[in-house]
């Protein structure tokens, strides 16, 4: 079929998005100016720009007059004659940087979906193509690729690879399997929802790629081909169940702290570690088993297959894999504990990983031969630097600013939907972190007119980019869960695009129910 040729489905892709730049774009009339505390901008300026206010952090906003051709390329020309460093930013317009930006991100979403050629490149081209269009510099660019976060999916991935070596993962399949029998279904089922809700305290990329490691000598010793419906059922049951259970507590995933960060910042409230739990763990008791139950309807698994009976039981422990269990937990309190020692969970990770080495478990061959290095460096870190871009060239901004009005006084119930459905969406091209950055400042003073307590709003955004599950890129556990090619990029997208509005839909009325008990519903 003509369409399933590669070189046609690259010229789509172009064609995507020459179309995108071809549309007009919204140049807008407002604009907000930083690092120009004495307002020379303004004077610059002149009567064609009103000045609209003032921000505290010296910030502020002008207005062009209807009679202003282009206003946002010219007020941008004038900041640069004025010798230092003046931002201008588009807030209701889309700035030609942004604009560019959109039309890269709609090939590149084509490309991902449809996969004609691999991943890893196309993961290169992000880089490629924020330089090559003038959207970021060079080295915000290519910096992305060994960002923290990259570097800290990679020890999850290896620290995976030092437990199956260690034989802790097969221990693990045992006793698993030795509840659920010969049932594939029963298995992926207990595995993805333990793992799933243990993620909110070990992290959900670990959880994943600990998960998968358990998984696979199962499924090679059942027969379970890559690309089947059983192995699609499985290996993204975990990914699903692993995002959903981050949502659990405070320290499950980075979303959150920002969330709680951000209003305490803006309004003063505080959620603390217990709080956080009583409100949110329920919701990630819910969709959790959810996410799997989404999982196995759309890739039903084939019943004949089987896995294998353990016979006898394992032995005790050695005293290598005592040590392995030590280090692991040492790892896994370290990023608990993140908030009150600072170190960032990438050194730590590392740290685990020399400790894996030091003692004997593993070798440089090891994670050589195993560790998928164009999962790690390249489609994350692509990822990151195009959820970067995004923030950095207004086009999230634009976005936001133009959907939030929409919801804008029409109740409790539409606007945490909104906020909801907007950070599912965008969570999916940019970390659901930087998700919550760029939309609570926006949406916290939209709660306050609307007399809704913040918390329901910064609770139900880190809740709900926790299903970032249309994209490749969208999350560490989709990223992880790929590396181990039992799917490709399309299945992933399938099932997300079923699983995200049923999850958020349910979330949406689990959090409506439990939290007007709680009676977090009803304070004004």
């Amino acid at each position: 079929m003509l369409l399933r040729n590669r070189y046609v489905q690259l010229a789509i892709a172009v064609l995507i998005g020459v179309l995108v730049y071809a549309l007009p774009r919204p140049e807008g009339c407002v604009f907000e100016v930083r690092g120009d505390p004495e307002q020379r901008l303004a004077a610059a300026a002149g009567s064609a720009y009103v000045l609209l206010g003032t921000d505290d952090d010296g910030s502020y906003r002008l207005e062009a007059g209807g009679e202003v051709e282009e206003p946002g390329i010219r007020l941008t020309g004038l900041a640069t004659t004025l010798g230092a460093p003046v931002e201008v930013r588009y807030v209701d317009g889309l700035s030609p940087t942004a604009f560019r930006f959109l039309a890269v991100l709609a090939a590149l979403i084509f490309l991902f979906v449809v996969e004609p050629i691999p991943l890893e490149i196309t993961a290169i081209l992000i880089g490629v193509c924020l330089v090559g269009f003038r959207i970021v510099d060079l080295t915000v660019a290519w910096a992305t690729y060994m960002h923290p976060v990259v570097v800290f999916i990679m020890c999850c991935l290896i620290l995976a690879i030092a437990l199956e070596k260690a034989e802790l993962t097969e221990r693990l399949s045992h006793a698993i399997a030795k509840r659920a029998g010969t049932s594939v279904i029963k298995f992926t089922f207990m595995l993805s929802i333990g793992l799933g809700l243990a993620s909110g305290i070990m992290h959900d990329a670990a959880a994943t790629a600990i998960g998968i490691a358990t998984m696979l000598p199962l499924m090679r010793a059942a027969g379970i081909e890559p690309n089947t419906n059983t192995a699609r059922f499985m290996v993204l049951s975990l990914a699903f169940a692993c995002s959903c259970g981050g949502m659990g507590t405070l320290v499950g995933g980075g979303r959150n702290m920002v969330a709680a960060a951000f209003l305490k910042e803006l309004t003063g409230l505080e959620i603390s570690f217990l709080d956080w739990i009583k409100f949110a763990f329920p919701i990630a008791l819910v969709t959790v088993p959810a996410a799997v139950l989404v999982v196995y309807f759309v890739y039903r698994p084939d019943p004949k297959f089987k896995l294998p009976k353990y016979e006898g039981e394992p032995g005790p422990l050695s005293a290598l894999q005592k040590q392995a269990i030590a280090i692991v937990t040492l790892v896994f309190l370290a990023w608990l504990t993140k908030g009150l020692h600072g170190v960032d969970y990438s050194v730590t990770g590392m740290i685990g990983v020399a400790a894996m080495v030091v003692i004997g478990v593993l070798k440089w061959d090891d994670i050589h031969r195993h560790l998928e290095w164009g999962t790690a460096l390249f489609i994350f870190g692509g990822g990151i630097g195009l959820g970067l871009a995004m923030a950095s060239s207004g086009a999230a901004s634009f976005f936001a600013h133009q959907f939030f009005p929409l919801v804008e006084g029409k109740g409790w119930l539409v606007l945490l939907a909104g906020v909801c459905v907007f950070g599912a969406l965008v969570t999916n091209a940019m970390a659901n972190v930087a998700a919550a950055a760029l939309i609570l400042p926006i949406v916290i003073p939209l709660a306050e007119l609307e007399g809704v307590d913040p918390r329901v709003l910064a609770l139900g955004l880190a809740c709900a980019t926790s299903f970032a599950m249309l994209l490749v890129i969208g999350c560490p556990p989709n990223a992880i869960a790929y590396s181990y090619r039992q799917f490709r990029s399309i299945d992933l997208t399938r099932v997300g695009l079923v699983a995200t509005p049923l999850l958020l839909l349910l979330m949406l009325t689990t959090a409506g129910i439990w939290w007007s008990i709680l009676g977090l519903l009803s304070e004004r």
